[in-house]
Protein backbone atom coordinates (compact mmCIF):
# COMPACT_ATOMS: atom_id res chain seq x y z
CA UNK A 1 0.00 0.00 0.00
CA UNK A 2 2.54 2.03 0.79
CA UNK A 3 4.76 1.53 -2.62
CA UNK A 4 0.93 2.28 -4.10
CA UNK A 5 1.30 5.50 -2.68
CA UNK A 6 4.07 6.74 -3.06
CA UNK A 7 3.87 5.58 -6.43
CA UNK A 8 0.97 8.01 -7.04
CA UNK A 9 2.88 10.79 -5.45
CA UNK A 10 5.82 10.21 -7.87
CA UNK A 11 3.43 10.41 -10.94
CA UNK A 12 1.88 12.91 -9.90
CA UNK A 13 5.06 15.11 -9.47
CA UNK A 14 6.38 13.92 -12.95
CA UNK A 15 3.15 15.00 -14.38
CA UNK A 16 2.88 18.71 -12.68
CA UNK A 17 6.39 18.90 -13.63
CA UNK A 18 6.01 17.73 -17.56
CA UNK A 19 2.86 20.08 -18.03
CA UNK A 20 4.12 23.21 -16.05
CA UNK A 21 7.41 22.51 -18.99
CA UNK A 22 4.53 22.61 -21.76
CA UNK A 23 5.12 25.60 -24.58
CA UNK A 24 3.15 26.93 -26.88
CA UNK A 25 4.78 26.17 -30.28
CA UNK A 26 4.56 28.64 -33.68
CA UNK A 27 3.22 31.60 -32.23
CA UNK A 28 3.61 33.77 -35.94
CA UNK A 29 -0.53 33.52 -36.58
CA UNK A 30 -2.10 33.33 -33.40
CA UNK A 31 -4.43 36.07 -32.70
CA UNK A 32 -5.54 36.94 -29.01
CA UNK A 33 -7.60 39.23 -28.04
CA UNK A 34 -7.95 40.64 -24.51
CA UNK A 35 -10.08 42.72 -22.54
CA UNK A 36 -9.50 45.38 -20.12
CA UNK A 37 -6.30 46.90 -21.63
CA UNK A 38 -6.28 50.80 -20.72
CA UNK A 39 -3.96 49.84 -17.50
CA UNK A 40 -2.71 46.64 -15.03
CA UNK A 41 -2.71 43.36 -15.73
CA UNK A 42 -4.65 43.70 -19.08
CA UNK A 43 -1.88 46.14 -20.58
CA UNK A 44 0.88 44.45 -19.14
CA UNK A 45 -0.33 40.75 -21.03
CA UNK A 46 -0.79 42.45 -23.81
CA UNK A 47 2.64 43.88 -24.13
CA UNK A 48 4.03 40.60 -23.14
CA UNK A 49 2.40 38.53 -25.80
CA UNK A 50 3.21 41.18 -28.45
CA UNK A 51 6.74 40.58 -27.67
CA UNK A 52 6.24 36.75 -27.40
CA UNK A 53 5.27 37.08 -31.37
CA UNK A 54 1.12 36.57 -30.76
CA UNK A 55 -1.18 38.47 -32.92
CA UNK A 56 -2.53 40.38 -29.82
CA UNK A 57 -5.84 42.36 -30.32
CA UNK A 58 -6.31 44.71 -27.31
CA UNK A 59 -9.10 46.27 -26.46
CA UNK A 60 -8.96 49.44 -24.82
CA UNK A 61 -12.13 51.78 -22.93
CA UNK A 62 -10.56 54.75 -23.95
CA UNK A 63 -8.55 55.83 -27.23
CA UNK A 64 -5.89 57.26 -25.07
CA UNK A 65 -5.41 53.96 -23.73
CA UNK A 66 -5.40 52.56 -26.99
CA UNK A 67 -2.74 55.23 -28.10
CA UNK A 68 -0.50 54.86 -25.31
CA UNK A 69 -0.29 50.66 -25.72
CA UNK A 70 0.07 51.12 -29.31
CA UNK A 71 3.42 53.31 -29.33
CA UNK A 72 5.17 51.07 -26.86
CA UNK A 73 4.31 47.93 -28.86
CA UNK A 74 5.03 46.40 -32.19
CA UNK A 75 3.07 47.06 -35.68
CA UNK A 76 1.40 43.91 -35.16
CA UNK A 77 -0.93 44.96 -31.86
CA UNK A 78 -4.06 46.27 -33.08
CA UNK A 79 -6.23 47.94 -30.52
CA UNK A 80 -9.71 48.45 -30.60
CA UNK A 81 -12.15 50.09 -28.49
CA UNK A 82 -14.90 48.74 -26.25
CA UNK A 83 -17.30 49.78 -23.52
CA UNK A 84 -18.33 46.13 -22.20
CA UNK A 85 -21.79 48.27 -20.67
CA UNK A 86 -22.79 48.91 -24.63
CA UNK A 87 -24.20 45.95 -26.84
CA UNK A 88 -23.32 48.21 -30.04
CA UNK A 89 -19.65 48.61 -29.35
CA UNK A 90 -19.12 44.74 -28.42
CA UNK A 91 -20.08 44.03 -31.67
CA UNK A 92 -18.27 46.67 -33.06
CA UNK A 93 -15.08 45.29 -31.54
CA UNK A 94 -16.27 41.48 -32.50
CA UNK A 95 -16.22 42.75 -35.82
CA UNK A 96 -13.07 44.01 -35.75
CA UNK A 97 -11.26 40.59 -34.53
CA UNK A 98 -13.66 38.84 -37.08
CA UNK A 99 -11.74 40.75 -40.30
CA UNK A 100 -8.73 40.76 -38.27
CA UNK A 101 -8.23 37.15 -37.51
CA UNK A 102 -9.25 36.47 -41.35
CA UNK A 103 -10.87 33.02 -41.17
CA UNK A 104 -8.08 32.21 -38.73
CA UNK A 105 -10.25 31.68 -35.95
CA UNK A 106 -9.15 33.16 -32.15
CA UNK A 107 -6.36 31.48 -30.43
CA UNK A 108 -6.98 32.84 -26.96
CA UNK A 109 -10.02 35.71 -25.31
CA UNK A 110 -8.74 37.15 -21.86
CA UNK A 111 -11.15 38.42 -19.92
CA UNK A 112 -10.32 41.52 -18.22
CA UNK A 113 -12.31 43.94 -16.78
CA UNK A 114 -12.26 45.98 -13.08
CA UNK A 115 -15.59 47.62 -12.72
CA UNK A 116 -15.43 48.13 -8.91
CA UNK A 117 -17.72 51.34 -7.64
CA UNK A 118 -19.67 51.67 -6.13
CA UNK A 119 -19.00 49.31 -3.12
CA UNK A 120 -20.85 50.63 -0.34
CA UNK A 121 -23.61 48.96 2.72
CA UNK A 122 -26.19 47.43 0.36
CA UNK A 123 -28.99 49.37 1.91
CA UNK A 124 -26.94 52.46 0.33
CA UNK A 125 -27.08 51.03 -2.93
CA UNK A 126 -29.84 51.27 -5.71
CA UNK A 127 -30.48 48.89 -8.36
CA UNK A 128 -28.46 50.68 -10.60
CA UNK A 129 -25.46 50.95 -8.86
CA UNK A 130 -25.28 47.10 -9.11
CA UNK A 131 -25.98 47.72 -13.08
CA UNK A 132 -22.61 49.91 -13.26
CA UNK A 133 -20.71 47.16 -11.66
CA UNK A 134 -22.62 43.65 -13.23
CA UNK A 135 -22.69 45.27 -16.93
CA UNK A 136 -19.02 45.22 -17.15
CA UNK A 137 -18.03 42.51 -14.73
CA UNK A 138 -20.04 40.01 -15.84
CA UNK A 139 -22.90 40.42 -18.61
CA UNK A 140 -20.50 42.44 -20.74
CA UNK A 141 -17.69 39.40 -20.61
CA UNK A 142 -20.51 36.82 -21.06
CA UNK A 143 -22.09 38.49 -23.72
CA UNK A 144 -18.08 39.36 -25.86
CA UNK A 145 -17.59 35.52 -25.51
CA UNK A 146 -20.85 34.28 -26.40
CA UNK A 147 -19.90 36.14 -29.74
CA UNK A 148 -16.37 35.19 -30.07
CA UNK A 149 -17.02 31.36 -29.62
CA UNK A 150 -17.56 30.92 -33.07
CA UNK A 151 -13.91 31.93 -34.23
CA UNK A 152 -12.61 30.10 -30.55
CA UNK A 153 -14.08 26.61 -32.08
CA UNK A 154 -12.57 27.78 -35.23
CA UNK A 155 -9.26 27.53 -33.94
CA UNK A 156 -9.69 25.29 -30.99
CA UNK A 157 -8.58 28.15 -28.98
CA UNK A 158 -9.15 28.97 -25.14
CA UNK A 159 -10.73 31.51 -23.04
CA UNK A 160 -8.96 32.65 -20.23
CA UNK A 161 -10.85 34.45 -17.55
CA UNK A 162 -9.18 36.77 -15.21
CA UNK A 163 -10.94 37.46 -11.88
CA UNK A 164 -9.44 38.88 -9.40
CA UNK A 165 -9.61 36.91 -5.82
CA UNK A 166 -10.73 39.65 -3.53
CA UNK A 167 -13.81 39.63 -5.25
CA UNK A 168 -14.67 35.99 -4.06
CA UNK A 169 -14.58 37.83 -0.42
CA UNK A 170 -18.19 39.47 -0.08
CA UNK A 171 -17.41 41.70 2.82
CA UNK A 172 -19.09 44.62 1.53
CA UNK A 173 -21.66 45.05 -0.67
CA UNK A 174 -22.61 45.98 -4.47
CA UNK A 175 -22.20 44.39 -7.14
CA UNK A 176 -18.31 43.33 -7.58
CA UNK A 177 -18.28 40.53 -5.45
CA UNK A 178 -21.46 39.26 -7.13
CA UNK A 179 -19.86 39.63 -10.96
CA UNK A 180 -16.62 37.92 -9.34
CA UNK A 181 -18.81 34.83 -8.06
CA UNK A 182 -21.17 34.90 -11.38
CA UNK A 183 -17.73 34.57 -14.02
CA UNK A 184 -16.42 31.65 -11.25
CA UNK A 185 -20.02 30.02 -12.41
CA UNK A 186 -19.97 30.96 -15.85
CA UNK A 187 -16.62 29.70 -16.51
CA UNK A 188 -17.28 26.45 -15.06
CA UNK A 189 -20.03 25.99 -17.15
CA UNK A 190 -18.56 27.09 -20.77
CA UNK A 191 -15.67 24.84 -19.74
CA UNK A 192 -17.71 21.77 -19.60
CA UNK A 193 -19.27 22.37 -22.93
CA UNK A 194 -16.70 23.87 -24.78
CA UNK A 195 -14.29 20.52 -23.75
CA UNK A 196 -16.46 18.97 -26.87
CA UNK A 197 -15.09 21.70 -29.25
CA UNK A 198 -11.22 21.51 -28.30
CA UNK A 199 -11.67 24.63 -26.77
CA UNK A 200 -10.09 24.80 -23.23
CA UNK A 201 -12.00 27.31 -20.72
CA UNK A 202 -9.52 28.40 -17.46
CA UNK A 203 -9.74 30.66 -14.54
CA UNK A 204 -6.90 32.69 -13.05
CA UNK A 205 -7.43 34.02 -9.81
CA UNK A 206 -4.82 36.61 -9.24
CA UNK A 207 -3.94 38.59 -5.99
CA UNK A 208 -3.42 41.86 -4.98
CA UNK A 209 -1.71 43.70 -8.02
CA UNK A 210 -0.98 47.19 -7.89
CA UNK A 211 -2.49 47.79 -10.61
CA UNK A 212 -4.16 51.37 -10.44
CA UNK A 213 -8.08 49.81 -10.47
CA UNK A 214 -9.14 51.16 -7.23
CA UNK A 215 -7.77 54.44 -5.55
CA UNK A 216 -9.16 55.62 -2.02
CA UNK A 217 -10.12 59.34 -3.32
CA UNK A 218 -12.65 57.09 -6.05
CA UNK A 219 -13.76 55.38 -3.57
CA UNK A 220 -14.09 58.59 -1.09
CA UNK A 221 -16.20 60.32 -3.56
CA UNK A 222 -18.61 57.50 -4.61
CA UNK A 223 -19.14 56.95 -0.67
CA UNK A 224 -19.66 60.77 -0.13
CA UNK A 225 -22.46 60.60 -3.26
CA UNK A 226 -23.97 57.78 -1.85
CA UNK A 227 -24.58 59.17 2.09
CA UNK A 228 -25.58 62.42 0.65
CA UNK A 229 -28.33 61.04 -1.21
CA UNK A 230 -29.99 58.44 1.51
CA UNK A 231 -33.20 58.78 3.14
CA UNK A 232 -33.09 60.37 6.38
CA UNK A 233 -33.76 57.56 8.49
CA UNK A 234 -31.37 55.25 6.65
CA UNK A 235 -28.74 57.86 7.20
CA UNK A 236 -30.11 58.36 10.86
CA UNK A 237 -29.75 54.65 11.74
CA UNK A 238 -25.91 53.99 10.96
CA UNK A 239 -24.97 57.37 12.20
CA UNK A 240 -22.32 60.02 11.07
CA UNK A 241 -19.46 57.68 12.98
CA UNK A 242 -20.16 54.77 11.42
CA UNK A 243 -19.68 56.97 7.93
CA UNK A 244 -16.42 58.65 9.23
CA UNK A 245 -14.88 55.20 10.80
Amino acid sequence: LHIALLASILSLIIYWLIRDRYRVRNLSGKYIFITGCDTGLGNSLAKWLDKRGFCVIAACATEKGGQELQSCSSLSLKTVNLDLADSNSIARAVLFVTEETAGKGLFGLVSNAEGTAPVAPTDWLRIEDFHSVMDVNLLGLIEITLKLLPLLKKAEGRVVNLINAKGLMAFVGGGYSLSKWGMEAFSDTLRREMQHFGVKVSIVEHGFFKAGVVKSGIMEKYLFRLWNRLAPEIRNSYGGKYFVE
